[in-house]
């Protein structure tokens, strides 16, 4: 066992709400913990990611690297950047992985107080990187720059268009720092890169001025393009439109994650089976003394994003995942009736997947109750109101701890921070459509899908060990439920994929 599987191990034996099958940095503390240079090569999915060493100064950003044959376990490999004393750069922040026209892949990221730098592997495994003795490739603008105030130097991604590499820099709209967007730049050598325009224009119908174009990800998919991003102040969002001679038309915005939520700082690649993959790192919500100095790095599952025939997101669990299912539970045709919370005996636990079809009138509240206590004092619903046409994770009442705090707006300076405890996203059936949850608990982690287009993404942090019982309940009318199916999940963290 090497040192790094090691700590994790220890990690998952030492802490009850460290998750048990969803990525953890191995080197522990990690905020941020952005996915980062996501790629699939050789047969293998890369993924890297911002992590702090103690031993570095300037906070010690760094760039952690992993990766796995099967999204499921994952080979801890050394540090891939860190900033040396010769570098310009004092810390890696993030950046994309891509593949140059010559065939090489590549590292773009942000070097902090640098700009943007690139790395370039020593060997096919991707395990060690040699920086471009031309960093900063795209130099942070100083006064009196020709990009003083015009554009920002800020989070990149780079993909190639006809043999040509673009690169997007995320930020607000210069030179007053209202509305996001992001910086269209391009090269034909990765060394001289020429500023273009804005990719695109913000909306004000669809995000506020206190919004930022943050860790950017633009890519096709099904025939339109996406751009995945976060806001600071609201987290991960993506944009569905069209490339238009150079620039990115948006034609659609909608959001992954809403006030109270922890879904942050998104990342995807393109897999060997043509599969866009996302991740997304999921913040603690929890303050107090030693959790934000120490907290533990956690991603989101991967998950699989395509479009359906009608031009809409997408979004699913990978198939996978059930090769880490075992000892299946079910019960078929339970009448939950109007008012009555009915409690599945012998389906509980805090590693499970759920799998959930039910009739849901349209004047209907309908819900599945997790983690919870037999007592009731430690509960989290997760709310389908079809009337409303919502689905929401409630959870003012899953945990007695006194340090859970989800804050909102996420991250933006000289606003106060309020604790949301109903994360509510939008979320329709259609006419006579049955509901379909699928719904995965790791422990701290909770991660809920429905009906294929919408994903909601939670943390929570019950204080009792008994807190492992599964209901269901029904307001506003009473609803059928089809067919309920239970799995325990095996652990996959510290296995080597």
């Amino acid at each position: 066992m090497d040192e790094k599987t090691g700590k994790v191990a220890r990690i998952l034996a030492e802490d009850p709400h460290a998750p048990r099958y969803h990525f953890i940095a191995p080197e522990g503390r990690a905020r941020p913990f952005d996915p980062n240079g996501a790629i699939f090569w050789n047969g293998r999915y890369h993924l890297f990611y911002i992590f702090q060493d103690p031993d570095r100064p300037h906070g010690g950003h760094c760039w952690g690297h992993a990766s796995s044959r099967d999204l499921l376990h994952w080979c801890f490999h050394p540090t891939a950047l860190a900033a040396e004393e010769t570098d310009p750069e004092a810390g890696i922040f993030s950046g994309c992985a891509f593949v140059d026209p010559r065939g090489v892949p590549t590292l773009v990221y942000y070097g902090i107080g640098a700009g943007i730098c690139m790395a370039t592997p020593e060997d096919d495994d991707l395990i060690q990187w040699r920086k471009s003795p031309h960093n900063p490739v795209i130099p942070e603008p100083k006064e009196g720059d020709p990009g003083w105030g015009v554009y920002r130097v800020f989070d990149p991604h780079a993909w190639v268009e006809e043999g040509v590499v673009y690169a997007a820099r995320g930020g607000k709209v210069k030179p007053h720092d209202l509305y996001e967007t992001a910086y269209l730049f391009r090269s034909k050598d990765l060394v001289e890169w020429e500023y273009l325009r804005p990719l695109y224009n913000p909306n004000p119908h669809w995000t506020g001025e206190e919004e930022d174009c943050a860790c950017p990800d633009f890519f096709e998919l099904g025939g339109r393009r996406v751009l995945v991003c976060i806001s600071h102040a609201r987290g991960a969002r993506y944009y569905l439109g069209r490339w238009e001679e150079g620039t990115f038309v948006p034609e659609e915005h909608h959001r992954m994650n809403w006030p109270g939520g922890p879904c942050f700082a998104p990342e995807t690649l393109l897999d060997g089976k043509g599969r866009r993959i996302f991740w997304a790192w999921v913040i603690d919500q929890r303050r107090g003394e030693g959790i934000v100095n120490d907290e533990l790095g956690v991603m989101t599952l991967p998950r699989i994003l395509s479009l359906d025939q009608k031009g809409r997101m997408r979004i699913d669990p990978p198939g996978e995942l059930e090769r880490l299912r075992r000892f299946r539970r079910s019960r078929e045709d339970l009448h939950v009736e109007a008012g009555q919370e009915l409690r599945l005996h012998g389906i509980e636990g805090n590693e499970i997947e759920l799998s959930i079809e039910a009739e849901v009138p349209e004047s209907a509240r309908f819900g599945v109750k997790v983690r919870m206590s037999p007592d009731g004092e430690e509960q989290t619903s997760i709310v389908v109101d079809a009337a409303r046409q919502t689905l929401s994770i409630d959870t003012t009442c899953s945990s007695t701890s006194d340090q859970v705090f989800q804050r909102y707006p996420i991250a933006i300076g000289g606003v106060e921070q309020q604790d949301v405890r109903i994360q509510c996203a939008p979320f329709e059936l259609g006419p006579d459509e049955p509901l379909h949850l699928r719904i995965f608990l790791d422990r701290s982690i909770l991660e809920v899908y429905a009906n294929r287009r919408q994903c909601v993404t939670q943390r929570i942090y019950p204080a009792r060990p008994d807190s492992l019982g599964v209901a269901l309940f029904s307001e506003r009318g009473g609803s059928r439920v089809r067919r309920v199916e239970a799995w325990e999940i095996e652990p996959a963290n510290g296995v080597e994929g």
